[in-house]
């Protein structure tokens, strides 16, 4: 497990990452988020060595995590680290053999990881010949060429079209084994939800969140979705949030349909003082609170 304990990187006078502890586990996704500025990529180049810290730790499996297990991490930067004026596979190559692969392994694991993502017929070209959104695949590949132990990206999904999205997150899965654990940062809250386990929130520096995302979910107060059955079903809810039976709260009126939040009562309880209240209920779901909604209620 790669964990990151009281953490704190300092400039002069000025905190930017202001003792934050979390952990990333093998074989689960997290998704790193918070907005420009709150340290993601500060906390990410401690993680991996490129930054010192000015207080905390680095471990992994419990301990202090050493050089040699560094550099078993891979490592995608935001910023584009590769030549520009170097051949695609020539640069995978060149990664490879930094991480002690043979000529013959690195030349296998190159073209292995090319055809997967779609570059194959380009592996001899020049990378800044390539599209932003393929010089992007090529970064993810160099992070892969040594079959890291961990995985840390820093905004992999930035400027890829859809079939890319779809080809590096198939890669991804097939990649990470039960033992890889991977941090990842995106601004794309749809793309997180669908691919973390668990997320980690920064927001000026400091950590507000951490967890399994079904757990942040259920530390929400529960919403539902109700629909009123009947002839008038429009008229029954006229003054709103006053009239909410005890237990719950109106978040929302619109007609026949309201968004209810339950104060710690039990679903089905709710659903009774809701039909003495407004009478017959034609729909009563849960509703699902979107990783943005989490998201901004919890840096607000």
């Amino acid at each position: 497990m790669l964990s990151v304990h009281q953490l704190t990187r300092k400039y002069g006078d000025t905190t930017v990452v202001d003792d934050i502890s979390f952990d990333v586990h093998p074989g689960r996704m997290t998704g790193f988020v918070g907005a420009n500025g709150a340290g993601k990529t500060t906390t990410m180049r401690m993680v991996v060595g490129v930054l010192a810290a000015t207080s905390g730790a680095v471990r992994w499996g419990g301990e202090p995590i050493t050089v040699e297990q560094r550099r078993a991490i891979g490592y995608m930067p935001e910023e584009r680290g590769l030549y520009p004026k170097m051949k695609v596979r020539d640069q995978l190559v060149y990664f490879g053999r930094l991480h002690a692969q043979g000529p013959g392994e690195a030349g296998a694991r190159a073209d292995e990881l090319l055809e997967r993502l779609g570059l194959g017929e380009r592996s001899g070209e020049v990378l800044e010949k390539l599209s932003l959104g393929n010089q992007q695949r090529v970064q993810i590949a160099c992070a892969l060429m040594h079959r890291p132990a961990a995985l840390v990206l820093d905004e992999p999904f930035s400027g890829l079209d859809p079939i890319a999205v779809d080809a590096m997150i198939s890669l991804l899965r097939d990649e990470v084994g039960s033992e890889v654990p991977v941090l990842f940062s995106s601004h794309q809250l749809e793309l997180v939800e669908s691919l973390c386990d668990d997320l980690v929130i920064l927001s000026g520096g400091r950590l507000v969140a951490a967890g399994p995302v079904d757990g942040l979910r259920a530390e929400q107060a529960e919403r539902y979705r109700v629909v009123l059955a009947g002839d008038g079903a429009g008229t029954r809810l006229a003054g709103g949030a006053p009239d909410a039976p005890h237990g719950l709260r109106l978040v929302e009126v619109d007609g026949a349909r309201v968004l209810v939040e339950l104060d710690g009562l039990a679903p089905e309880h709710a659903l009774g003082r809701l039909q003495e209240a407004y009478g017959p209920v034609a729909e009563f779901a849960r509703v699902v609170r979107p990783l943005s909604q989490i998201y901004r209620e919890v840096v607000a």
